[in-house]
């Protein structure tokens, strides 16, 4: 089992899922967080003051996926939330080393689903 984490940009966040529910993956968790990585943001300048925006609004993904599905979850992701720029995003993969289902007390693979 492993958890996928993606920062994406938000405006790609309809083609990131519509490439997961393609490949059969449609359990995700989506949060809005600020972040910055190689774009290190931008200036703006509102009444004549020059403001430095260092953190910008990313999108976050977080999917725990049985093994098999680890490779196709991937390619989806990247499908949709690639534009070829700098801040297309970044891709964690974390070891999962249990998930528990509340409602039916089931453990690992098969709580996953």
């Amino acid at each position: 089992m492993k958890l996928i984490i993606a920062m994406i940009q938000p405006h790609k966040l309809p083609d990131v899922k519509k490439a997961l529910f393609d490949a059969e993956v449609h359990k995700m968790t989506i949060t809005n967080v600020l972040g910055c990585g190689q774009q290190r943001g931008y200036s703006e300048t509102y009444r004549g003051i020059v403001y430095e925006v260092n953190l910008l609004k990313k999108v976050r993904l977080e999917i725990a996926v049985n093994d098999n599905f680890v490779k196709p979850t991937i390619d989806a992701i990247i499908k949709g939330a690639r534009s070829g720029n700098i801040g297309d995003g970044k891709i964690f993969i974390l070891d999962l080393p249990e998930c528990i289902r509340i409602r039916t007390g089931e453990t690992g693979s098969e709580a996953i689903g």
